[in-house]
């Protein structure tokens, strides 16, 4: 450690001696900086996905209009189908471009740089969909929705990026929930925006709309008070003073000398290497069980059965004799039911661990599986059995909440160093979009021709992830970068030399 660094901020240390005998609890400013970043980022991903749902019949009622009007016809019930999918759908495409632009952006603009361009696009996004109304034109609903989803792709690409690199290895995954909770958080606010109290009515549906860029907003007036990313400022600049400062800022004196010493140990081993591209990844056999890994986890987050349970929610709500009318204020409890369980993963995951939370997760899901596939086969044969369906509806939730839905995006930050990364991000970001999309167009037809037995589906998927996350994943709970990576490489050559696994080392410097 250099020797001017510690006499910079040597009466800080002596000041803050007391500090480090405490439990370690994370520093205002750090926690400032993880709202700053979530709330322009994964919070515009939840937000953007709700916000959709409410004003539905009045988008359809809007493009009635307008064709009548610009047509002198009525339009057909096909074209207006094909017309609302691609507003739905091209929220996906957009997130797709936005995932494959977002790690780029993040190299050449930096995390925080990265963040805070990503809210042009929310910002163009609500000035379309604002004036789609007014000026009678649908074709802006289409557009805005894509900025929107570009926004999202970026957003849900740099966001756990920033925030893995500032938090310290102790509370790393209680900030990396900071994706989860906020994307929960959005999920939820869009519900309740959306009622018809507030701008769920038809004459506000399109400033309902509109309000994608009050979080945009926020962020470009709270997140420039917060540093870029130490990591990024000392191993990809070589800055020392801003990275220096950052630390400082984001940690206090007690905890920026053992930051600075791993940021530094990580950089040492690293020299000399570049920021590899995402193809790259593929062909280094060095991070082959990482890669892996982060594709099963990103693409088993959409086909775990987490969208089935949102469409079967209002069928069973009604099934337990909720009227149809108060249905949207139950469904707000869902929402509030991922808000707590993502905040009570955060509270659990540095002190249970990463592996026990989503291998549990997974597992739970599993059992709430085969507990709907019953509880719905048997649905008319007591008055009961559709109060137990709501009950492993929300049990599902808690369950995809507590593991799957905190732990993933936490893992793909841990399992790779600053040089892979960026790219590790735009390929599991690619691929959750792309089974985001595949489910999106696949799951009706799932429905329809399985039915409840759809679930069994989830099942096999949810055991074969639990089961590998048991096998072949390692804690990453206290570890730094580097000693996540030596744990998988450890972990080949036991695969590939026997259990003794002889000539396990990954790195020439010790760690």
């Amino acid at each position: 450690m250099p020797k001017e660094f510690i006499d910079e901020y040597q009466p800080l240390l002596i000041k803050g001696i007391k500090d480090t005998k405490q439990p370690t609890l994370p520093h205002r400013s750090l926690l400032l900086a993880v709202c700053a970043a979530c709330i322009g980022g994964t919070f515009q991903y939840g937000y953007n996905v709700s916000i959709i749902n409410a004003p539905t019949m009045f988008v359809h009622n809007f493009i009635n209009q307008t064709w009548s009007d610009r047509y002198q016809s009525d339009i057909t019930d096909h074209v207006l189908t094909l017309l609302w999918s691609a507003i739905v759908s091209i929220f996906t495409v957009g997130g797709l471009i936005g995932v494959t632009i977002g790690g780029t952006m993040s190299m050449m603009l930096g995390r925080k740089g990265a963040l805070l361009a990503n809210n042009i696009f929310a910002i163009f996004a609500a000035l379309l969909m604002g004036l789609s109304y007014p000026t009678g034109y649908f074709e802006l609903l289409i557009a805005g929705r894509l900025f929107c989803g570009i926004n999202a792709g970026i957003g849900l690409c740099v966001q756990p990026l920033y925030l893995g690199e500032i938090a310290p290895t102790s509370l790393r995954g209680a900030m990396g929930t900071g994706t989860s909770i906020f994307i929960t958080g959005g999920i939820l606010s869009g519900q309740v925006i959306g009622l018809k109290e507030l701008l769920g009515r038809e004459e506000q549906w399109h400033l309902l709309l509109a309000t994608t860029c009050v979080p945009a907003i926020m962020q470009l007036l709270i997140l420039p008070w917060f540093p870029e990313s130490p990591r990024y400022l000392l191993i990809d600049k070589g800055d020392d003073a801003r990275c220096k400062k950052a630390l400082a800022q984001l940690h206090g004196a007690a905890g920026c000398i053992s930051e600075w010493e791993e940021i530094e140990k990580e950089r040492n081993n690293f020299v000399g290497f570049k920021a590899k591209k995402p193809w790259e990844l593929f062909y280094d056999p060095t991070i082959r069980w990482q890669l892996l890994t982060i594709l099963l986890l990103n693409a088993a987050q959409q086909l775990n059965g987490i969208n089935a349970i949102y469409f079967y929610a209002d069928y069973l709500f009604k099934q337990a004799g909720i009227p149809s009318e108060k249905i949207p204020y139950v469904t707000i409890g869902t929402g509030a039911c991922e808000c707590v369980t993502a905040l009570t993963c955060g509270l659990l995951i540095d002190r249970l661990g990463r592996k026990v939370l989503i291998a549990g997760g997974y597992t739970l899901m599993s059992i709430c599986c085969v507990l709907i596939t019953l509880t719905l086969t048997f649905q008319e044969a007591n008055p009961i059995v559709p109060y137990l369906s709501m009950a492993c509806v929300f049990a599902f939730i808690l369950s995809f909440g507590l593991g799957p839905g905190g732990v993933t995006n936490i893992l793909t930050a841990e399992l790779f160093t600053q040089s892979t990364r960026p790219a590790a991000y735009i390929i599991s970001g690619s691929l959750n979009w792309f089974s985001f999309l595949f489910i999106g167009l696949a799951f009706p037809f799932i429905v329809i021709g399985l039915q409840q037995y759809c679930f069994l589906v989830f099942l096999v998927i949810c055991a074969l992830v639990a089961t590998y996350i048991c096998l072949a994943v390692p804690e990453t709970k206290n570890k730094t970068f580097l000693e996540i990576e030596n744990a998988f490489h450890s972990n080949n050559h036991k695969k590939a030399n026997g259990v003794d696994g002889a000539g396990a080392i990954l790195l020439s410097t010790s760690i």
